[in-house]
């Protein structure tokens, strides 16, 4: 009873922002820059699970942000008009279709990224270190290179004309669905296997750990949730460029990760925020944004190598009791 009701008050909360957001923030600039950061919270949690809990090094997340986004995109504008037509003939008003065939189309964009995720971690996941680096890189660049030469879904030009359906409730609800979730996965016997295996991947299969089940598990929920992102981020644009997902884009959500504390699901939070939101604060100083951004980074690194959160966790109210990747350092 009481996590329905936890449901209930978050999607009455971020129902609640989405129809007052255009009086608290009327200026269209600062609604974009908030809903980029919750795209970006939802891809450095995700990869979290990757490169924080399991120990594993993945930089190829924008791969599978663009295989939800594109696949997200062409459910939409071509597989679900005639849903969206049902439930408007229906009667329904349009936010309540349109976020039907949004829902739907995110799922399907998330399935398939998992689809891919478990392709490629499958034989991948039992390498280790550079190795894998390597290996999520190459995938990475094979997607964004077959996307360039599918003539079908825009090419080089990109996939012009997706529908904007996403909006600040859907953004935020997914946000929370994956910080909930890694919460609690932290707090799980799942989740001490998996920081089992970042600690000592040898022990652990010496104690009975599936290291490869665990390693393959995680890799397919980040690559489910790096779909759905990408998916939202179809829908927000309203167009697609395979430039969107190159190399330089998996190594900023990697940097969120590096920088919140590998690990922590509130570092990545906080993390995600703020480097999201860094180059649009420096943009008065636009000669020197760069450099500035580069400045703060190395600064942030040298006094903080263990992250902005290090190994600890804010408390949540609808989380479990405590949190089991953290150590002795969580805070209670």
């Amino acid at each position: 009873m009481k996590r329905l009701v936890g449901i209930v008050v978050v999607v009455g909360v971020l129902l609640a922002v989405q129809l007052l957001l255009p009086s608290i923030l009327p200026n269209p600039y600062y609604q974009r820059i908030l809903m980029l950061c919750g795209i970006s919270v939802i891809l450095a949690v995700s990869l979290n699970l990757v490169n924080g809990l399991t120990g594993q090094f993945s930089i190829g997340h924008a791969g599978f942000m663009a295989v939800g986004g594109y696949t997200a995109a062409v459910l939409t504008m071509r597989v679900l008009p005639p849903l969206d037509q049902a439930l408007r003939g229906m009667g329904l008003p349009d936010p309540v279709s349109q976020g039907a065939v949004l829902l739907l189309a995110l799922l399907g964009g998330g399935a398939l990224a998992a689809l891919a995720g478990w392709a490629v971690g499958l034989p991948s996941l039992r390498l280790r270190g550079d190795y894998l680096a390597i290996v999520t890189l190459g995938f990475g660049e094979i997607i964004r290179v077959t996307i360039l030469n599918i003539d079908a879904i825009g090419g080089a030009r990109g996939l012009s004309g997706v529908p904007q359906y996403t909006n600040f409730f859907w953004v935020g609800l997914w946000a929370v669905i994956v910080v909930v979730l890694s919460y609690n996965l932290l707090a799980s016997t799942h989740g001490r296997a998996m920081l089992a295996v970042r600690e000592d991947e040898v022990a652990a299969e010496a104690l009975g750990v599936d290291t490869t089940r665990y390693k393959v598990t995680a890799f397919v929920l980040s690559a489910f949730f790096a779909g759905v992102a990408g998916g939202l981020f179809a829908h927000f644009d309203g167009y697609l460029n395979p430039s969107s997902f190159t190399f330089l884009r998996s190594i900023e959500i990697v940097t969120m990760v590096v920088l919140g504390g590998m690990g922590s699901v509130s570092g990545s939070v906080l993390a995600a925020i703020f480097l999201t939101a860094l180059p649009e604060l420096l943009r008065p100083v636009k000669e020197y944004r760069l450099v500035i951004y580069a400045f703060l980074l190395i600064v942030l690194m040298i006094t903080r190598p263990q992250g902005l959160m290090g190994t600890r966790e804010l408390r949540l109210p609808w989380t479990r009791r405590k949190p089991a990747g953290a150590g002795a350092g969580a805070t209670r």
